[in-house]
């Protein structure tokens, strides 16, 4: 088998490539730090192509597909992405499209590509990684992120149902964890405002879920779990409040 990861050098996508590289399955690590791709490279214990690449730009991501095309692509990861704080009318433009291309546009080609093939031979797992923010009515001081997720989760219930109306063998997943110890609150300008799950545990979850139960929405943590449920039971008015004074929290 044979695994596409991006975002792969550090947090989530480092600790899913370790995950399947310890089944045995062969990897293709993208992101954009050679230097850390390279260090991870000589640590895993199976074959292991680095692609270094910025996934925030539409045309490196068709070259991305363009260089994989003749790969038989058994596990594709979309976790390439990060997010940003402020108030929507103070924060940049610039960093905004870059992430709308990276958390979405990335997403959406790469998906599309590698799912084409997948349903042709009738096997195969996409994970689209996510957030809790992409199941909310909206994310007041990271609008543009909760945006993006929102976007990510949509389009994978939508895929997920088309493959099961179908009879497709084939998994599509959104991973949807709340606050995990990665690098993003650094990118994005921001602190914890509560104990984060491990990046190990989340990625090691997710893989689980999606390969041995077929789960559509992954939600890692009992707490994340709880929030979830309960939150069907509120209106999207509170939903946006509680949104606010949990990112309002976290400004450094």
């Amino acid at each position: 088998m044979k695994a596409l990861i991006t975002g792969a050098s550090s947090g989530i996508g480092l600790e899913c490539a370790r995950y399947l590289a310890s089944k045995k399955i062969e990897l293709i690590l993208v992101a954009r730090n050679k230097e850390k791709l390279e260090e991870i490279q000589q640590t895993l214990p199976t074959k292991t192509t680095i692609v270094v690449m910025d996934l925030s730009s539409v045309q490196k991501v068709k070259e991305l597909c363009a260089l994989v095309k003749n790969e038989s692509i058994d596990i594709l990861i979309n976790n390439a992405g990060f997010g940003l704080f402020g108030e929507f009318n103070s924060t940049d433009l610039t960093k905004e499209l870059d992430m709308i291309n990276t958390n979405i546009k990335a997403v959406h080609l790469l998906t599309k590509f590698v799912l084409r093939t997948m349903v042709s031979k009738n096997s195969g797992y996409i994970l689209n990684v996510a957030s809790s923010a992409g199941l909310m009515p909206g994310g007041p001081l990271m609008a543009t992120y909760y945006a993006t997720k929102a976007y990510v989760v949509s389009l994978t219930r939508s895929i997920n149902y088309e493959l099961k109306k179908s009879k497709s063998k084939v998994v599509v997943s959104a991973l949807c964890p709340g606050p995990v110890d990665t690098n993003f609150n650094n990118v994005a300008g921001v602190k914890f405002g509560s104990k984060p799950l491990s990046a190990k545990f989340v990625a090691h979850y997710a893989i689980d879920q999606m390969i041995l139960k077929n789960k559509m929405i992954i939600i890692p943590g009992t707490k994340m779990k709880i929030v979830h449920f309960f939150s069907r039971f509120l209106s999207d008015k509170a939903m946006l409040r509680m949104a606010y004074h949990f990112q309002k929290k976290k400004t450094k």
